[in-house]
């Protein structure tokens, strides 16, 4: 890849507006769910690239997909020719200064088919570049009179 940094973070949504990430719920790795499979209203990635001073100015592209716990990618949406399992974009820039790249992905519905291990994955011009794994729990059986154990966002920082 090239010496582009990506710095990459989960939340409930992200905007991205004249040049500034602004971001509800960031910095979770846990999502809970009572019944699977289960869908997720929304989950947020925001994606900051970090280009150097002196980088050449083009086009880059980033791609970013959901894998579930046997690494398998999750559908994120339909499209003119059937399910997208992908969402991928692309920005210019690059020259003599340093410039940060925000960007806001918003997944609107994720299916999260069981329990388990899932992660994001960011390429970058086709090259892996950033994971932010996340953990889906099943709530637990618990006694009505215990207390409810806390939200299952919020339980990590900056990823």
């Amino acid at each position: 890849m090239s010496d582009i940094e990506i710095d990459a973070f989960t939340a409930d949504s992200v905007l991205s507006v004249q040049g500034k990430l602004y971001a509800l719920g960031a910095g979770w790795n846990r999502i809970t769910a009572a019944l699977f499979p289960a869908r997720h209203d929304r989950v947020g990635v925001g994606l900051l690239f970090r280009i150097p001073a002196g980088a050449e100015h083009r086009p880059r592209r980033f791609e970013l997909r959901v894998l579930g716990p046997t690494d398998e990618e999750i559908v994120l949406g339909s499209g003119p020719n059937g399910p997208l399992d992908r969402v991928s974009g692309e920005f210019a820039a690059g020259g003599t200064d340093e410039q940060i790249v925000p960007v806001a992905v918003n997944l609107n519905g994720l299916q999260l088919p069981r329990p388990g291990g899932y992660r994001i994955e960011i390429a970058l011009d086709g090259v892996p570049a950033k994971s932010l794994p996340f953990t889906v729990q099943a709530l637990a059986n618990r006694p009505s009179h215990q207390a409810a154990p806390p939200p299952a966002t919020g339980t990590a920082g900056y990823l």
